[in-house]
């Protein structure tokens, strides 16, 4: 049974993991109302989920990564 050890900047980092992300949803809030407007089509609501989905893999990707810094 091993025991992970953190430390202390571990939490900050896998909490900006999901920052990112975050900061994607005024985007998508901006494209619901030009597509509920009827000034988009809704193929650029795809196309925002897309780009927020690939920024939380990305960024889900960056937090795996080992950091062998002494």
């Amino acid at each position: 049974m091993s025991t992970r050890h953190t430390t202390p900047g571990e939490d900050k980092r896998s909490k900006h993991g999901w920052l990112m992300p975050a900061c994607c949803v005024p985007m998508i809030v901006a494209v619901i109302v030009l597509v509920v407007t009827g000034i988009l089509s809704a193929g650029f609501l795809v196309l925002a989920i897309m780009c927020v989905a690939m920024m939380a893999v990305m960024m889900r990707g960056m937090d795996q990564g080992g950091n062998d810094r002494s």
